[in-house]
């Protein structure tokens, strides 16, 4: 997996001072993407120890929040297992940390709650589900016309702030509350 940049601290990807990893690659390309440049796999580093640290040393301070997936798209088949190894490692090392994760498939929550990303680990770690290791999560595409910068950590009104646990719980779609 490669990075375009690893955000010290962010006020504008989700709630409270976070670190943001923003991740190169998007097969997408929606019309009007605010990241067209993070659509190439090959842009920027890749994400080496080295960077895995920096992006550690961020987390260690007591004022971040937690952290931010973003890109390009960190669910992308060339970016999914890398995430997943590293939300692993980032709940172990950091569990009062919180994770949200920017997914712009057109797939909702509902379509991946309902068919788990297991291809992209083996044996029983295929029972976990990256999505629901997060705490927020943002779906949906970001669609041109639907456009709104008055929304709070989104850019179109069909995307939507998803309280995972809280969704989890309910078993029913729980919208995060800014």
């Amino acid at each position: 997996m490669n990075y375009l940049q690893i955000e010290k601290a962010s006020v504008a990807n989700g709630k409270g001072i976070r670190t943001v990893l923003w991740v190169s690659g998007c097969s997408l390309h929606c019309k009007g993407c605010q990241n067209p440049e993070s659509w190439d796999f090959n842009a920027g580093k890749p994400f080496d120890d080295k960077a895995k640290q920096e992006l550690f040393c961020y987390l260690e301070n007591p004022y971040i929040q937690g952290i931010t997936f973003s890109g390009g798209h960190p669910l992308d088949y060339k970016n999914a297992y890398a995430i997943y190894e590293l939300i692993l490692e980032i709940k172990e090392k950091y569990p009062q940390k919180d994770i949200w994760l920017y997914t712009g498939y057109s797939l909702t929550y509902e379509d991946f709650y309902s068919h788990p990303l297991s291809w992209m680990v083996s044996g029983e770690e295929t029972k976990i589900n990256i999505l629901q290791m997060c705490d927020v999560v943002v779906d949906g595409e970001f669609r041109e016309e639907l456009r709104d910068t008055t929304l709070p950590f989104r850019g179109s009104s069909n995307q939507r702030l998803i309280d995972v646990k809280k969704t989890i719980d309910n078993k029913k779609i729980i919208l995060f509350k800014v």
